[in-house]
């Protein structure tokens, strides 16, 4: 399993950016159908809101991918 990390700049970020920061979609709109999909999870649970916020010490998996939020240095 691939481990990213991925450091916030402010409180939270959507689902669907955070996608795309961590590179595994093109675009905010690749990553709203790639949770509208189901094959997303945040802490273990299947998220379909696409929007949902995201904070640091959350763990985002899609497929082969491990997404840990780290809090901004």
């Amino acid at each position: 399993m691939q481990q990213l990390e991925v450091a916030l700049n402010g409180e939270f970020v959507e689902l669907n950016q955070l996608l795309k920061l961590a590179g595994a979609c093109d675009s905010g709109g690749a990553g709203k159908r790639l949770v509208a999909s189901g094959v997303v999870s945040v802490d273990g649970e299947v998220e379909l809101r696409k929007t949902c916020k995201i904070r640091a010490g959350q763990v985002v998996s899609l497929g082969g991918v491990r997404i840990n939020v780290v809090a901004p240095v």
